[in-house]
């Protein structure tokens, strides 16, 4: 169920069934050569969305734009600063909770994001607390591609090659959720992952095509299906789990 093709008389129902809700978070970056620039928030959504469908829980409309500034030296890249994604995080579970809901289950598909967004959840219970709101809120940080099973397909899949930006599995996962949009091009040998991240022209400088140890020419939509179905068995019941604490 998701909330943009609802009606505000079925989130009334829902609501007397469950409090709890499903918040996809993304980012708009650069993901190499072959990577949809979408690629964070398109894989976020997509589980998201299965995850829904298999808890019968309502889904929110996606956080598409996250804190991605070290991406900005490549064209297309769109970012928020910290303090700017955390309003809007906070901006979402505030109007949230002015309607009843209290379990917030974010699914975020970008590393760079998670620091954020915890953040955020501590300022915005601090927040809500100083509106004096009746009721508390409780928020979790679902890392898709950071689950057991998702971890352990990649490194059969891909061994060291799966690397830790525009990685073969996060590819995988958009060609099965958008085979119309699969990009192919040539790559330049991988360069390992050893560096830090600082600055956009930093980033640039040690990884020219955006890449981080990866290689996204493994990936296939096959791959990328059992990938999504690895995610949303695995979030299902970390959500279930989540609801009942």
């Amino acid at each position: 169920m998701q909330l943009a093709l609802s009606t505000w008389p079925e989130v009334e129902e829902y609501l007397t069934r469950s409090t709890g809700i499903i918040i996809p978070i993304g980012s708009t970056e650069q993901h190499g050569p072959t990577g949809l620039i979408g690629t964070d928030a398109i894989t976020a959504e997509g589980i998201a969305i299965g995850v829904g469908k298999a808890t019968n829980a309502l889904v929110t409309p996606t956080i598409n734009v996250g804190m991605a500034l070290h991406h900005t030296a490549f064209p297309g890249t769109i970012s928020l600063r910290p303090a700017t994604l955390m309003l809007v995080i906070r901006d979402y579970l505030v109007s949230l909770s002015r309607s009843g809901f209290t379990k917030f289950f974010f699914i975020n598909g970008h590393g760079g994001n998670m620091a954020t967004a915890k953040a955020a959840f501590s300022e915005t219970y601090a927040h809500l607390q100083d509106l004096q709101m009746e009721q508390e809120i409780q928020c979790y940080l679902a890392n898709w591609f950071m689950g057991g099973a998702v971890y352990q397909l990649a490194k059969e899949l891909y061994g060291d090659k799966e690397g830790s930006h525009a990685t073969p599995s996060e590819v995988a996962v958009t060609q099965y959720l958008y085979p119309d949009a699969i990009k192919t091009a040539f790559l330049e040998p991988l360069i390992p992952s050893t560096h830090g991240i600082y600055s956009p022209s930093d980033f640039r400088r040690r990884y020219p095509d955006g890449r981080m140890g990866s290689d996204p020419s493994l990936a296939t939509p096959e791959h990328g299906q059992r990938f999504y179905d690895a995610a949303v068995q695995e979030l299902s019941k970390s959500y279930h789990k989540f609801l009942q604490s």
